[in-house]
């Protein structure tokens, strides 16, 4: 799709130099993907802590279940 975009050319020279990209287009493709990957990492991080998936004590005895089970198994 073709868009006509008013960039300053500082910022966009400086970015195809650091980015070491051949065209100003893959540049900014590139700062759009890195763009949207961050904001949806930050979405996952603002999650931390406001799920609670399983109580302490409920995964202890989760996680005592499946070694018992294992060990039955290699005991078998």
């Amino acid at each position: 799709m073709a868009t006509n975009l008013a960039l300053d050319d500082k910022l966009i020279n400086e970015a195809v130099r650091v980015s070491g990209h051949r065209t100003k287009k893959a540049a900014v493709t590139h700062a759009l993907i890195e763009y949207i990957q961050r904001h949806k990492q930050r979405g996952i991080l603002d999650l931390f802590g406001k799920l609670d998936l399983l109580p302490a004590a409920e995964m202890k005895r989760q996680r005592s279940l499946a070694r018992g089970s294992v060990r039955r198994k290699s005991q078998a």
